[in-house]
Formats: structure tokens, sequence, C-alpha cells
């Protein structure tokens, strides 16, 4: 008989390591044909992953466990076309460039890179080099403010030692494509922690009538004891192994509707991811930087050039709860998927970061009666 997970995005991810779903974990919602933000039609996502070295931490040397990650909101064809975007702070202890001018303009223009926190700064200023190499007329007389979001991961990584160079942020943004994309430990989550296991990047999405919303979050935040999945305190269950045992750390997470939404509704949706980040348990930490961006992939023809008056086609408020939801449930599962789809990393120090134990989670969800089929 075959195996049904093979080659079933749902259930596993490209390089076949297990999703939660195939874990049984139930999840609200119906997800979209990949279960990831690239179910958004146009959105494409990226990876570099810069993994090397054992031992003590000598700084410029590493050990090294980190990375970026870029999300293209339309793809490479549809680069030079902004979207509609908004964002939200739940707490403020981080770092996401360019949302300022997406507050006041109402849209995001180019890429969205994540990485970790030193290297924000080289992120940003590597997408601009990007889009000056790849599409000069571009910026040959205007200026770009990128955005670029960064967590924590000085943990596992030789943070200090500013690995991440802007041939991996070229390397991430040339290599995003749409389709099943890989979760855990890649790109920028390669070196992050969450609930006090092995966290990183995560992805879901839901289908939502005639539309589709896609969450990604790079989970770096929560500690053990508020760990919850599927309603279950799981965190109080499976204990050991925690090397943080303190509140610190983030979440930067990214939200895509090919739903027409305006820039004051996306801001709404981007509220809600910390509706989704809460169903795990977190209470958004003093030391945690919760920061979320929501951006609308519709309404591509106002951006035609010209001063002229242009229509835009946008969903009444009344409409948006179904968004609402579909927001909560794809970040909660994309959470969980960063957790469940990873594996035990050793990094700076002989620091090891056990992943979440697949056969603890499901005997303690089975013994709440939450395990599926």
């Amino acid at each position: 008989m075959p195996d049904p997970h093979v080659n079933n995005p749902h259930l596993v991810t490209p390089s076949g390591k297990a999703r939660a779903r195939s874990l049984g974990v139930p999840f609200d919602g119906a997800p979209g044909a990949n279960n990831a933000i690239t179910d958004v039609p146009g959105v494409a996502v990226g990876y570099s992953t810069i993994i090397r070295g054992d031992g003590p931490l000598v700084i410029g040397e590493g050990p090294v466990r980190t990375g970026v990650t870029a999300i293209l909101p339309r793809g490479r064809e549809g680069f030079t076309t902004p979207v509609f975007a908004g964002g939200f702070s739940l707490n403020g202890a981080g770092e996401m460039t360019g949302l300022i001018w997406a507050e006041e303009s109402g849209q995001c223009e180019g890429p969205i890179t994540i990485t970790n926190t030193h290297s924000c700064g080289t992120a940003r200023d590597a997408t601009i080099r990007w889009i000056v190499d790849n599409y000069p007329a571009e910026l040959a007389d205007a200026w770009g403010l990128p955005v670029a979001g960064e967590t924590y991961d000085g943990d596992l990584n030789d943070i200090n030692g500013f690995h991440v160079t802007p041939e991996h942020v070229f390397e991430a943004l040339d290599n995003a494509a749409s389709g099943p994309i890989e979760l855990g430990s890649v790109g920028g989550g390669t070196g992050m922690i969450c609930y006090d296991f092995k966290g990183g990047s995560g992805s879901a999405s839901r289908r939502v009538g005639d539309y589709t919303v896609g969450a990604f979050v790079q989970a770096n935040f929560g500690i053990r004891s508020e760990l919850t999945i599927a309603g279950v305190p799981v965190g109080r269950h499976i204990t050991g192994g925690e090397v943080r045992g303190k509140p610190q750390g983030s979440i930067i997470a990214i939200v895509a509707t090919d739903a027409p939404l305006m820039p004051h509704q996306l801001k709404r949706l981007a509220r809600r991811v910390g509706l989704g980040v809460g169903r795990s348990g977190s209470i958004a930490h003093n030391a945690s930087g919760d920061i979320f961006l929501a951006f609308s992939t519709a309404n591509r023809a106002a951006w035609a050039e010209g001063d002229d008056a242009r229509d835009c086609a946008f969903l009444p408020n009344h409409a948006l709860d179904p968004l609402f939801a579909a927001v909560v449930q794809a970040t909660d599962e994309a959470i969980i998927d960063s957790l469940v789809a990873n594996q035990t990393m050793t990094g700076r120090d002989g620091l090891t970061v056990m992943a979440l134990p697949h056969d603890r989670l499901r005997k303690v969800l089975k013994q709440h009666g939450r395990l599926g089929g």
C-alpha cells in the first residue's frame, strides 16, 4: 500500500518532515492546496539556510545557525506592483523596517525579508541592492523602504559574527517560488526556539469562499508551560530539556490574502494574528517582539501609472468575520507546524534544543480526547 503521507503537502513538507496534521492534531477551517501562504496566488517564498560549525562559540567563526526568508507578495513577475497592506505590533520588543511607511501609505512595496536580529539591516539593505541590480529602472530616480523583520537566534547562533551576507539575501530572493514550502529550521527560522522547543518557520492557509488567507510565521517566543495545542496544555505535560526557561524571544507573522481589502481592513487582519498566537498559549511577554503585517494581492489595477482617480474593490466590513477566523486558524497552525516539522538542534557552546517529541504529543492529546484520525 502506498504511504498516504507521501507528496501530501497537508501532511508532510517537501523534504518529508511530518506536519501536525499527520500526527492527528485537529485544526479548524479548510486549508488550501498546500496549506501555506503560497496558496494565495502569486505569493512566493524563498530561503537561504546557513548551518556550519560546532563546539564553543568563537565570535566571527561560529557555530552558525541562521538564515534569511524572503516573501514576494506578487512573485518576481509582479514584483514592481505594490500591494495594499496594514500592520500591527502586539508587543514592540522587536523590529520590522518599512512598517512606518506601510502604515502611512497603506501599501507594501517589493519583497519582505525575515532574519536574525543583528542581520535585519543587512537584509533590508541587500533587498534594495537586489532591486537595483534586477530592476534598475524602479529605483533610478526614487527610493525604497523594504520590509525586513527579525527574531533573536543568539542562543544557538553566533549572532554577533554577522554571518548573513547580502549574497544570502540574494539567494533567498532568487529562490522564492510558489507551491509547497519547507518548514522548521530553514531560512530565517534556522536558529529559533519556540516554547522552549526547536522553533522556526511555519505556514498555513485557509479557504474562505472564493478567497484564500495564508499565514507565515518566524516563531521564536513563549515558555514551555504556556504551550497549548488543540486546547490542551501540552507544555505542562511535556517537560524536560528547557534551555531558556524565561520569557524572551519574538514572532514575526506575515498574512497574505487575495480578498479585496483596503489598508485599514488589512490592519484589522493583522491584529487578529495576535489571537492566533494566543491560541498556542502566548501572552506576548514584555521582552517579545510580536509584529505582524497583512497584505492583499487584489486591486492590482490600482497601481497603474498616472494621476487619475481609480476604482478599487473591497469587501464590506460586515463580511470580514470569516477572514478574521481564517487568520486566527492559519496563524495557530503555522506556529504548531514550526514545532512539529522540526528536529533537535545543537548550536553554540554545545547547547541542544530538543524538537517537540511527536510520540509524547500524540499521547497527551489522546489522553485529553483531542487526537484526530
